[in-house]
């Protein structure tokens, strides 16, 4: 029970990584809030990590929004010793095809949530608390078609960076998760039904361990530098993507 009495927020928690990762969570002994954008699939969420778990609706880059959710925290535990700043996504468009709309709606949802995520934060993160950040392999890879959502994540990983500096009086810890392709309702929706396979098989064929990565492979990661296990990890960026980034 490596997180026995602490309090843990996940956003984006309803489906893949930010769901698995909230289920061990909770299974590791924390008190869990999650968020999502559409209530039913917050509900089924909620269901699924069981263990007391609270559910908030939001979109985490609205920052009215966010005041709720930090509001209800506060109003139920008083405290936050955790933070998972997952929520986010893209999709894919080459150069020529990027509108104003795309590039708004993606660093509005990896950029903007996460700064507001984590500033909205401080004031019920306990002193020595960590906080994780929603990374990807393409913050070092060059990805045909989506060098928005690219450079959405090298932005998230430079601020782990600089903010480590900034909580550095409060001791709390700050670090990025960077997985590799992993078999997930979003990973799904970037290509039409069809093609779904043709992805996912393409994906694997790059994975020097030839398969996709699991969502609760990459919540193991998460586990470890959320709880004591990473007492003295500060600002890096842990790759959980089966050695693709790596070669």
């Amino acid at each position: 029970m490596k997180l026995q009495g602490k309090v843990a927020l996940v956003t984006g928690g309803t489906s893949g990584i930010g769901l698995a990762t909230a289920q061990e969570f909770a299974r590791q002994g924390a008190t869990v809030y999650v968020t999502g954008r559409r209530q039913p699939e917050l509900d089924a969420a909620v269901d699924a990590i069981g263990h007391g778990a609270v559910g908030v609706r939001a979109d985490s880059a609205n920052l009215a929004d966010l005041d709720r959710v930090y509001a209800e925290i506060g109003r139920r535990s008083g405290q936050l010793d955790i933070l998972f700043a997952n929520a986010g996504g893209g999709d894919m468009q080459p150069l020529g095809a990027i509108t104003e709309e795309h590039f708004d709606r993606i660093f509005g949802a990896n950029v903007r949530g996460t700064v507001f995520t984590v500033q909205k934060a401080l004031p019920l993160l306990k002193d020595g608390a960590s906080v994780i950040l929603s990374g990807s392999t393409t913050t070092v890879q060059g990805t045909e078609n989506f060098s928005v959502y690219s450079a959405s994540k090298a932005a998230v990983r430079n601020f782990a960076r600089s903010w480590l500096l900034d909580l550095k009086p409060r001791g709390i810890r700050v670090n990025v998760i960077s997985p590799g392709p992993v078999a997930t309702p979003g990973l799904a929706g970037l290509v039409p039904p069809e093609h779904v396979d043709g992805l996912y098989g393409h994906l694997a064929s790059l994975v020097p361990m030839g398969r996709l990565g699991d969502p609760a492979e990459i919540a193991k990661g998460v586990l470890f530098l959320a709880s004591a296990d990473s007492s003295f990890v500060n600002g890096i960026e842990l790759f959980v993507d089966g050695g693709v980034a790596q070669i």
